[in-house]
């Protein structure tokens, strides 16, 4: 699946371990790829990207 180039990107940021919370946000953090804390990945600005952000908001930190 090619990505669209000139689409918005977010750029996030892991500040929090995820360890003690939910096995859904666990899932959520490393389904967005996040690794380690401070890790940082830039993903499409999507409906789907603002809903993981939404459901792990404590843990992550987002710049645009």
């Amino acid at each position: 699946m090619a990505e669209n180039t000139g689409a918005k990107r977010l750029k996030i940021t892991l500040v929090r371990s995820p360890i003690g919370f939910s096995k859904s946000q666990k899932a959520t953090v490393q389904g967005m790829g996040l690794r380690r804390i401070r890790h940082s990945v830039e993903l499409a600005d999507t409906a789907e990207t603002r809903g993981m952000i939404l459901k792990v908001r404590h843990l992550i930190t987002v710049e645009e």
